[in-house]
């Protein structure tokens, strides 16, 4: 009788395993079949898309009235030109300064509006939303607006003359202040000479000034108007995080508002500084919309940038390998932003 009963227990815990193992494999089955379409589109219109793109940069002449993808005797003959180009060598120099400009001022004054917004009690939620609503603007609208007040003719330069600023300066140095904004071509600060004398080979490669072009301060201020508002509202999540006691236990232990900030609040905030600057810095990095409708190229390049170079070289210079190769350099300099920080993120999540 017991052998009986333990033969019956064996085998309805054999077929629950056996069930169990088929509702998992079906679990499983339907999970992939509920992901590959995704998985199919991703690769198709993302990765497929991106190695077409890396095969035209390689090619000889390729454009959609000669679909010839023959490759350039030397594999990387197009990205040798493409580098050597004085216009791209500008493009590159304008993006890397408007990236770590943007970075700095919209992390600065987003954190001291967090801070400020956080301190507030009465009509804190009205603050939030004034602060935000630039982020909810399209960049068209931004670099639309922001060209009007930085063009010489009106704008802040009007505002400058009937503020009196203007006849006043002109009362002790002699002559009109009228600044040129995006129009100014002035490169300030130019490194070129410290660079030749440091690598005397670069002295013929270098084509373009490599300094702070005057007429990307404008872009700058437009793009940080806009951005601050979502730099703070990262900050004020991660201020929410912070514990109250840790912040009583400061103010117990005399800490004043600097040093508790400095010694307390600013440590607890650096994984959201991290992810701000990744955002944004992608975000910067891709930059387009607002420097067309805001500056285009620029005098002299010097608010041009590398997507408007691989516009202007794929729709109407029709170069689609010139312009391939570009979008790959843009690719590479997103990739060394955002991909260092996928890493550590997986590496903490395996952990």
């Amino acid at each position: 009788m017991a052998d009986t009963a333990t033969s019956l227990g064996v085998r309805r815990s054999s077929i629950r395993r056996a069930s169990g193992s088929r509702l998992h494999r079906g679990r499983r089955t339907l999970a992939a079949a509920l992901f590959a379409p995704t998985l199919l589109v991703v690769g198709i219109f993302v990765y497929g898309f991106i190695a077409f793109t890396l095969r035209v940069s390689v090619s000889k002449d390729y454009n959609p009235l000669n679909r010839d993808l023959t490759a350039t005797p030397g594999l990387l003959d197009n990205y040798a030109e493409l580098m050597a180009t004085p216009r791209f060598q500008a493009s590159l120099r304008n993006i890397i300064i408007f990236t770590i400009a943007v970075l700095v001022v919209s992390v600065v004054v987003g954190m001291v509006l967090a801070l400020i917004v956080d301190k507030t009690v009465r009509a804190s939620g009205l603050f939030r939303s004034i602060y935000l609503l630039p982020y909810a603007l399209s960049f068209i609208v931004t670099g639309v607006v922001w060209r009007w007040i930085f063009t010489p003719e009106t704008g802040i330069n009007l505002l400058l003359q009937a503020s009196g600023v203007s006849g006043l300066y002109q009362s002790v140095t002699g002559e009109p202040l009228k600044p040129g904004w995006i129009t100014d071509p002035t490169v300030a600060g130019s490194v070129n000479d410290l660079i030749a004398a440091v690598f005397p080979g670069a002295a013929d490669f270098l084509q373009a000034q490599l300094g702070i072009p005057l007429a990307l301060i404008p872009v700058v201020v437009a793009a940080s108007w806009q951005l601050s508002g979502f730099a703070m509202a990262m900050f004020l999540a991660g201020l929410g995080g912070i514990p109250e006691e840790i912040k009583e236990a400061s103010r117990v232990d005399g800490a004043g508002a600097w040093r508790g900030f400095w010694n307390i609040t600013f440590p607890l905030l650096r994984p959201t500084i991290v992810i701000a600057l990744v955002l944004l810095g992608h975000v910067a990095l891709k930059s387009f919309d607002l420097f067309y409708a805001m500056v285009g190229s620029g005098p002299g390049f010097a608010t041009d940038i590398p997507g408007i170079f691989v516009y202007d070289q794929m729709f109407r210079a029709l170069n689609y390998n010139i312009g391939a190769a570009a979008s790959i350099v843009m690719l590479v300099l997103v990739s060394v932003v955002v991909v260092p920080y996928l890493a550590r993120t997986y590496a903490r999540e395996d952990a």
